[in-house]
């Protein structure tokens, strides 16, 4: 036979199967490595440089009431102690040189300072409880006729002239010792209403004198010393608030 001893051709499907070609494997990569990350640098702000520990001083001659500015004063700046420091008013000037600030009493003549003006105080007459002036809800000079007039060493008003008084035969005298000597009924002291409520006695009693001198009590600081603390003193004196611009 002519087909005897051929062997099948290769995918005839009869014999031996056909040898198929293998895939070749699949190429492996390894992962992908995450980006490497930069450390962050942060440079820090320099830390602000503490504030030089410090109190406001401010002074008072007697008789002034800076209650309502210190009060505000501790609300606003908490974090800078005020130390109130009595004054005498001959050596008001003087004092100003060791302070911040000073409330004063007018007149106080000096290109140095810085002066506001703040308030006026109405003068009274003080005498003894049983003075017949103290009959009357007010005084004027013309009523002062005939009364011995205490000179006063710390006199907080200015010069005074009362028609008809009587030069008294003592020397002048602090204003508590003159006020003690008024209650004896022997003299009468003028001052301002302040001070007469400062140095109260129950033996005394004290009317406004209608026509004599006010008492200007102003804030005064060197101008040469105009701090940050300063001005924001002179503004809670002015009623400036916190926000409020200058």
């Amino acid at each position: 036979m002519a087909n005897q001893g051929r062997r099948p051709a290769r995918g005839s499907g009869k014999g031996t199967p056909a040898r198929r070609n293998k895939a070749a494997p699949a190429q492996r990569f390894p992962p992908a490595k995450p980006p490497r990350k930069t450390a962050k640098i942060v440079f820090d702000a320099p830390a602000a440089e503490p504030e030089e520990p410090r109190t406001f001083r401010l002074g008072a001659v007697p008789g002034a009431t800076p209650g309502k500015w210190i009060d505000a004063w501790k609300q606003r700046m908490s974090h800078v102690p005020l130390d109130l420091v009595p004054i005498e008013i001959a050596g008001q000037r003087a004092a100003l040189d060791d302070l911040d600030a000073a409330l004063v009493r007018l007149p106080i003549a000096d290109d140095g300072l810085h002066i506001i003006p703040l308030y006026d105080e109405v003068p009274v007459v003080v005498a003894s409880s049983e003075s017949h002036l103290l009959a009357a809800d007010e005084l004027t000079t013309a009523d002062l006729a005939g009364e011995v007039v205490i000179a006063l060493t710390d006199d907080a008003l200015p010069a005074l002239d009362i028609p008809g008084a009587v030069a008294a035969r003592f020397s002048a005298m602090s204003t508590a010792d003159a006020i003690a000597t008024a209650s004896a009924g022997t003299a009468i002291v003028i001052v301002p209403m302040s001070l007469a409520r400062l140095h109260h006695r129950k033996d005394v009693g004290h009317r406004p004198l209608v026509d004599g001198p006010a008492s200007t009590v102003a804030l005064a600081w060197r101008r040469d010393r105009t701090t940050a603390d300063v001005d924001t003193f002179v503004g809670i004196v002015r009623g400036r608030t916190a926000n409020s611009s200058r």
